[in-house]
């Protein structure tokens, strides 16, 4: 197997890396966390410029052909930016839904608007209790007419206060079935919050709120495997996010090691802290391994070879993660918890992706459920 990257890739990489150094520095990441979208509008459209928006998408649709080791390298470099726009809420997750489900309609309309930056989406699928279980559902879809009436209430549904469109999961007697819903439509309500990271969640209720045919994604009853499948492409984006992280705290920890004095030298120069910063190096090189063998295995149509390889890196690059992010808080000192330092907001960054799509220890159980089974 070719572990080199494409010139192509090389670039696109390049380009988001100049993008965050000149257009996104962390002053205004900061600016931004406290502002009334929690992420920057133009930023989106710039990703649509360079492309990443229509990513994961067929040319016919608008996309450019690429698959999850592409998608890696650019949540790789949203990492190491502390991107704040909903990328995974709306290309990976909604965009792959559609891309896998979705009728020619759907995605004659849909897809074009996505990788134009024209349309946000969220999928409201989790539901309070569910602990990451996806077949949880208790949101009921009914017969209405030549369509359906949606019931039920999700929880911490990612970019939902920006989205234009929700993709919501209900039962509807057959199974669990996926509807495309109007952020706006009469009886959905959303109470929006910040998270833990500086981006935007909402909790929603829906209450006799009325779709047409037309709104069903997939067949009826058929939405779980879209589903684990879309979840599967989400964790495998978080994946290569947290190892983007992982290589950035390295590199801000060692300046700091460089430049910090104590006794008249600096601080790098004691061996403890060279073993804790090697640690460190080691932790995130593993972790990139699991993050590429979740790329390369993803993509696969094997969903028992798909979700093996997602849920071991996810439970891997999980306790990695927790390690390197740690570990430079505390080589930081005082200094590692302060607003003003980025440090810190990796560290809480890397802890909202250890709590999204499941913990470290519910993908070990995973991971341990496919080799039972095999």
């Amino acid at each position: 197997m070719d572990f080199n990257y494409t010139e192509e890739q090389l670039a696109l990489q390049d380009t988001l890396r100049r993008f965050y150094t000149r257009d996104y520095p962390f002053e205004h990441r900061r600016a931004l966390a406290k502002s009334a979208d929690g992420f920057d509008r133009s930023a989106w459209k710039a990703f649509a410029d360079f492309g990443i928006l229509a990513l994961p998408f067929d040319e016919e649709f608008g996309g450019l052909n690429g698959k999850a080791v592409d998608a890696m390298l650019v949540m790789e470099m949203l990492g190491r930016g502390l991107a704040l726009e909903p990328y995974v809420p709306t290309v990976v997750l909604c965009g792959g839904l559609i891309r896998d489900a979705g009728s020619a309609a759907q995605k004659a309309e849909l897809l074009p608007a996505i990788a134009g930056g024209e349309l946000m989406l969220a999928l409201a699928h989790y539901e309070a209790g569910a602990r990451y279980q996806l077949d949880q559902v208790a949101t009921t879809a009914t017969v209405s007419g030549a369509g359906w009436q949606l019931d039920g209430a999700k929880a911490v549904v990612l970019g939902a206060p920006a989205a234009d469109r929700l993709i919501v999961s209900a039962r509807d007697g057959k199974g669990i079935s996926l509807f495309l819903v109007d952020a706006k439509a009469p009886g959905v309500s959303l109470r929006a919050y910040p998270t833990q990271d500086g981006a935007r969640a909402a909790d929603i209720k829906l209450s006799g709120v009325q779709v047409g045919a037309a709104a069903l994604i997939g067949t009826a009853g058929g939405g779980l495997a879209v589903i684990e499948r879309a979840i599967d492409y989400a964790n495998a984006a978080l994946c290569a996010e947290a190892v983007g992280i992982m290589s950035a705290l390295n590199e801000v920890t060692l300046e700091y090691l460089k430049t910090r004095k104590q006794f008249g030298v600096p601080i790098g120069k004691f061996q403890a802290l060279q073993h804790r910063m090697a640690d460190m190096v080691i932790a995130t090189e593993q972790a990139r391994s699991m993050a590429t063998l979740a790329a390369v295995r993803v993509d696969s149509a094997d969903a028992a070879e798909r979700s093996r390889a997602v849920a071991a890196a996810r439970a891997y690059i999980g306790a990695q993660a927790r390690l390197v992010g740690q570990q430079a808080v505390q080589l930081h000192g005082g200094m590692g918890v302060v607003d003003e330092l980025n440090v810190g907001h990796y560290f809480k960054r890397l802890t909202m992706i250890g709590l999204s799509f499941g913990d470290a220890d519910y993908h070990l159980g995973r991971f341990s459920d496919t080799l039972l089974a095999a």
